[in-house]
């Protein structure tokens, strides 16, 4: 068995507690790594951080989660030499368990405010972002995972499933199209109008995520990959940035989320009145049969 990764922790943010979640804490933390070849040199810091998520009992995406995840990534970009960050969670079983839905949707303010803002601080962060799923990434957990650069999932336990259709919740323009930027049409399909749900190398092999594995691999991939070599240049957010332009300038904005709010109202009143169409018109039709 592989020893354990020591680490040193950088600091730790509280998570309040948000309606029914108990709340809980952040931490960051960075794996020291051998200072040479030699067993006798002390163990120094490396350019990977290392957010841990422990809000029981599956790491629910409220205010006050996304609040502190901002706040972490805040602190890392401007205290801390760039580099890359890996974001996981403590619980066993879960990575995220999505939305606390009722609290998200009694807030007009959380999803423009709170999460999409989220979303888009990963999406165009100035740093290499690995989600590492260690159990189960559900709804807007795995839409989390995906506004980052790379996904490291357990192979043994957990799944990644969008399951809003299983629970009656049309997916928002800008949780949808996350999936479309970053997965082919199949593998959207099966998300979205099978709420698949997906273990680790079916995953893989789907293109959901990168690699399968816990930290170790993923400490492998980021030397690999040389990944906390990108951002010296300076430009590694603004790529990002042009790369998910129709995101971060549309959907993720507040603008964006007023327009779509307002579509989404028209779309919901065509749809009433083409059902109460259609309806006439079969019973009409039924009536002389």
């Amino acid at each position: 068995m592989a020893a354990a990764i020591e680490q040193k922790t950088l600091f730790t943010l509280p998570i309040a507690p948000s309606g029914s979640q108990p709340g809980g804490h952040l931490t960051c933390s960075t794996p020291l790594l051998p200072s040479s070849s030699s067993s006798t040199e002390p163990s120094s810091p490396s350019k990977i951080y290392i957010l841990t998520l422990a809000s029981p009992p599956d790491n629910r995406l409220t205010d006050t989660l996304c609040t502190a995840l901002l706040l972490a990534l805040d602190i890392i970009e401007f205290r801390y030499p760039p580099g890359v960050v890996i974001t996981t969670s403590s619980l066993p079983k879960f990575f995220s368990n999505g939305l606390d839905l009722q609290s998200a949707l009694s807030s007009p303010t959380f999803l423009p405010t709170k999460l999409y803002a989220l979303f888009r601080r990963y999406l165009t962060y100035p740093m290499p972002t690995i989600a590492l799923l260690n159990g189960h990434a559900f709804a807007g957990g795995l839409m989390l995972a995906m506004h980052m650069d790379y996904r490291v999932m357990n192979a043994h336990r957990g799944f990644a499933c969008v399951n809003e259709l299983d629970f009656g919740v049309p997916l928002k323009a800008a949780m949808s199209a996350i999936f479309r930027a970053k997965c082919v049409p199949q593998t959207y399909r099966r998300l979205v109008l099978e709420a698949h749900r997906f273990g680790g190398e079916e995953a893989k092999e789907a293109g959901v995520v990168d690699l399968t594995g816990g930290l170790d691999e993923t400490l492998g991939f980021v030397a690999e990959r040389k990944l906390t070599d990108k951002c010296k240049s300076g430009i590694y957010g603004l790529l990002k940035g042009e790369m998910y332009r129709e995101m971060v300038e549309g959907y993720l904005s507040c603008e964006g989320h007023e327009r779509e709010e307002e579509r989404v109202r028209r779309v919901g009143e065509e749809e009433g009145r083409r059902r109460e169409v259609g309806e006439k018109r079969v019973a009409g039709v039924v009536s002389k049969l």
